[in-house]
């Protein structure tokens, strides 16, 4: 018998004809190709059960079971749907051809067999195969790589954010040390104490958050009520009084998703919108809520602008990154990653663009607006 490498491919040879098989299997053995072999269409889908081949050289003219119905036997099945099928028959005729490749064949040869331009063909169909699991291998090398690459930042963020967040409390709480006779000193350093405080444990929020990755408990409120208690949250986290106008025809619809993920992720863009304005007063900040059903009536799109300050060309290519953030203050740059998962794993998506004036950001973002229970 034969030995063949771990690395060899192999082809499973289809025929009524022994002589036929007792050709193909020689030749192709000597080319290094390890054969199985069936003689008829129900032994062909057996062998498929136990042992998967590379490439199946399948004939079609076979009593019993012929090859179209085999190869739609084949494309049924999960886990041989994707074995590449080159199909010999005695027809010659175009129709046949036709009709082999609509079967889910990926080559034709008619009889009588020219070994060579077979092995060509076999080798052919098998180099494609090497290049797409090589192609998938590479795609999955390339997330785990970008996987690594993210955790890695996400990584050095938090540990940059909460040293310098430490760093901030150990100084203040020196300083209430040094001026410990003086109250209103040391009640000052607290107080900054307690904003740097709050940030870490808003840090550990955004964590929490981010970790998510399984459906989240759905339930339905209405769109009013939810773009409200958006705004409302907006304006407690930031301590502002943020004026948004919003536009919507479609506020009566209820929307089933995560309330809290939701009411978060557009608090976060909104204050995004908000603090881009930089130095301007609260009343001299515009910022737009329109909201809207989508051309296929399966999402509701929200479009949220501002005037502000724009995209940073310093972050454009990466916002979306973990800690990436032209403000100078300590323990930000989280709210468009938080954002962005939270959206997706409810179903939607969020993008950013420059406004067509040129002036500020158009946030987009979807929601489902149907989901199945």
């Amino acid at each position: 018998m034969t030995q063949f490498p771990e690395s060899a491919s192999t082809v499973l040879v289809v025929d009524d004809e022994p002589i036929n098989i007792q050709l193909l299997q020689k030749k192709l053995e000597w080319d290094g190709v390890r054969v199985l072999t069936a003689d008829n269409g129900q032994q062909c889908l057996d062998i498929c059960q136990i042992e998967l081949p590379d490439l199946i050289l399948l004939d079609v003219m076979m009593p019993g079971m012929d090859g179209f119905e085999v190869c739609q036997k084949l494309r049924e099945n999960e886990n041989t749907k994707a074995i590449p099928v080159i199909f010999v028959t005695a027809h010659n005729s175009k129709k046949g051809k036709l009709e082999g490749l609509e079967a889910g064949a990926v080559d034709y040869i008619t009889k009588p067999i020219d070994l060579e331009e077979t092995i060509a063909r076999v080798r052919t169909q098998l180099k494609y195969l090497s290049i797409n699991r090589a192609n998938v291998e590479l795609t999955q090398r390339l997330g785990e790589s970008r996987r690594s690459a993210a955790i890695g930042a996400l990584t050095q963020g938090i540990a940059h954010n909460l040293n310098n967040l430490l760093g901030v409390v150990m100084g203040y709480l020196e300083l209430a040390k040094v001026n410990y006779n003086d109250p209103e000193k040391v009640l000052k350093n607290i107080t900054r104490v307690e904003t740097a405080g709050n940030r870490i444990v808003g840090i550990i929020k955004q964590l929490s958050t981010v970790a998510f990755t399984t459906r989240l408990p759905l339930h339905e409120i209405r769109l009013s009520e939810l773009i409200t208690g958006s705004i409302q949250r907006a304006i407690e986290e930031s301590g502002q009084r943020l004026d948004i106008e919003v536009e919507t025809q479609i506020d009566r619809h209820l929307l089933k998703t995560n309330i809290e993920a939701f009411e978060d992720s557009l608090a976060k863009l909104i204050i995004n919108a908000w603090e881009s304005y930089e130095s301007l007063e609260a009343d001299q900040r515009p910022i737009s809520l329109k909201v809207s059903e989508s051309e296929n009536g399966k999402d509701i799109e929200f479009l949220l602008t501002d005037q502000g300050g724009g995209i940073d060309p310093e972050v454009e290519e990466n916002m979306f990154e973990p800690f990436i953030s032209t403000k100078n203050t300590v323990g930000v740059g989280m709210g468009l990653t938080v954002a962005r998962h939270a959206l997706r794993t409810l179903g939607g998506d969020v993008s950013i663009t420059p406004n067509e004036n040129g002036k500020g950001v158009a946030v987009r973002f979807t929601h489902p607006l149907v989901r199945d229970a």
